[in-house]
C-alpha cells in the first residue's frame, strides 16, 4: 500500500494517528478533576514523571463504558502503587461526565470513580490518537500507555462492543518497567529473556 493510501485510509478515522515510540500527542482537556467548579483542565504536561493510562470510551450513559471505567476504578490503587495513573476521555460535555459520575453504578452510572474523565468536545485528541469515528462522532475504545517521558509505549484500539481487560494493562505496565524482553504471557516477577 503506498503512503498516500495509507494517509488516506487513516483519515477516515480522523487523521493524525498515535505512534507506539514517538512522543504521545499533547492535550489540553475540560476535565472531572474539580467535580463542583469543572475549572480543571487535564494536560499531558501534568503526568510527566509517571505512567498514564488514556481510556477512550464512545459515550457516558452507555452499557460497556461503566464495566470497562470502574473495572479500572477498582483497581486504582494497583495502578497508583506501580506509579500509574489514569484518564477516561471521551466527546461527551463535562456536564455529561459530572451526571454520570453523580449516577449509582446500579443504575448505570460511574459513582466513586477514583480517576477524573476529560472532555474533548472539539474532538481533536480523539482525532490525535486515530480513534475517532468522525461519521458519528464518537471514540472507539482505545488504550494508550505513556511512559513517565511522555512518549507513547503501547496502543490498543477495540471494537464498541468489547471491553478492555484491566489485568492486561497492569501486565504490559510492568512489563515496560522492567525495561526488559518479557515473553508472551510474562507475568510480575518472572525473569525476563536474556539476549
Amino acid at each position: 500500500m503506498s503512503a498516500t493510501a495509507t494517509a488516506k485510509s487513516t483519515s477516515i478515522w480522523g487523521g493524525a494517528t498515535a505512534q507506539v515510540g514517538l512522543p504521545a500527542p499533547d492535550f489540553d482537556l475540560p476535565s472531572t478533576k474539580n467535580l463542583e467548579q469543572l475549572d480543571e483542565n487535564l494536560k499531558l504536561s501534568d503526568y510527566r514523571g509517571k505512567w498514564l493510562v488514556l481510556l477512550f470510551y464512545p459515550l457516558d450513559f452507555t452499557f460497556v463504558c461503566p464495566t470497562e471505567l470502574t473495572a479500572f476504578s477498582d483497581r486504582f490503587e494497583e495502578f497508583q502503587g506501580i506509579n500509574a495513573e489514569i484518564i477516561g476521555l471521551s466527546t461527551d460535555s463535562v456536564y455529561s461526565h459530572r451526571a454520570w459520575l453523580r449516577t449509582p453504578r446500579e443504575k448505570g452510572g460511574v459513582e466513586g470513580l477514583r480517576y477524573p474523565l476529560a472532555a474533548d468536545l472539539t474532538k481533536k485528541t480523539t482525532a490525535d490518537y486515530g480513534v475517532l469515528i468522525e461519521k458519528d462522532g464518537i471514540a472507539l475504545r482505545g488504550l494508550f500507555i505513556i511512559d513517565p517521558e511522555g512518549v507513547l509505549r503501547y496502543k490498543v484500539v477495540h471494537d464498541l462492543n468489547i471491553g478492555r481487560s484491566v489485568e492486561e494493562t497492569l501486565r504490559v505496565i510492568q512489563a515496560l518497567q522492567t525495561g526488559g524482553l518479557c515473553q508472551a504471557e510474562w507475568r510480575p516477577g518472572q525473569a525476563t529473556l536474556k539476549a
